[in-house]
């Protein structure tokens, strides 16, 4: 299928590895011009040149820290009319709630809920204004289904997601969407990050734990990257135009709800 999107230009956070890069990629395979973000530069230059050979596409970087007024400032100098935009960040610390400071709260708040918004302010308006963009926010499955141990998550992402809840239907008209892209258990450094932590607080492995939670998904696997990428590289396509406001969850089945 031809996503209808080649020759358009995209912004796409935190994407020098993980499914921020995975996002990236597909993009970039559909003929986008990519800025990528990422905190380090040394490996986000390594990711933003694998795929201009693998693609021979247009990728820009910009070191910083994209959950900071600055890191966003550069950002939005690099690509300040992004037709695409992939909002990421990375999660808060796993834990126990007791444990957590109001600092660390903020923090939470800042990086995975109003991070997204400044940007998504920054940009909606030109989008609209043109009469095309896509915005996906990388979010959680634990904001479907929360985890005990991802308190500080849950909280920021679920508020991410009722503001998208308002705002997306005031913008489609003017056909610019905004979706959320749920992740479950992806092959990335954060899944060993929340394995590790559970390791410490059972007193298990975290291969053990991996291992189980392979088991138990009616996938009988992790995610791959790519299929993350590429379910991104759709919602941000001319074909996905009614398509708005929706929260989509991959987990491999994980979620037992019907809705």
């Amino acid at each position: 299928m031809d996503l209808g999107i080649a020759g358009r230009t995209a912004l796409v956070c935190a994407s020098s590895k993980g499914l921020g890069l995975a996002c990236a990629a597909s993009l970039a395979r559909e003929g986008v011009a990519v800025t990528m973000t990422a905190r380090g530069g040394e490996v986000l230059e390594a990711a933003a040149q694998r795929i201009r050979e693998q693609t021979g596409a247009t990728i820009r970087t910009v070191v910083g820290d994209i959950t900071t007024a600055e890191g966003r400032a550069l950002a939005l100098a690099a690509c300040p009319q992004p037709d695409i935009l992939v909002t990421n960040a990375g999660g808060p610390k796993p834990g126990d709630f007791r444990e957590w400071s109001r600092e660390d709260w903020i923090a939470a708040i800042d990086a995975n809920m109003l991070t997204p918004i400044e940007l998504i302010k920054a940009t909606v308006d030109g989008m609209m204004a043109r009469g095309f963009g896509r915005i996906v926010n990388i979010t959680s499955g634990a904001v479907k289904a929360p985890i005990d141990i991802l308190g500080l998550s849950n909280g920021a992402r679920s508020g991410l997601t009722g503001f998208v809840a308002g705002l997306a239907r005031t913008t489609v008209a003017r056909n610019v969407t905004i979706n959320n892209l749920l992740p479950g258990p992806f092959e990335t450094d954060r899944l060993l990050t929340t394995a590790a932590a559970s390791a410490r607080a059972s007193g298990k492995s975290a291969d053990e734990i991996l291992a189980a939670r392979r088991a138990a998904n009616p996938a009988g696997r992790f995610g791959h990257p790519d299929e993350f990428g590429d379910a991104c590289a759709w919602l941000c396509s001319a074909r996905a135009g009614f398509v708005t406001g929706q929260n989509l969850l991959m987990d491999g089945g994980a979620y037992p709800g019907t809705y």
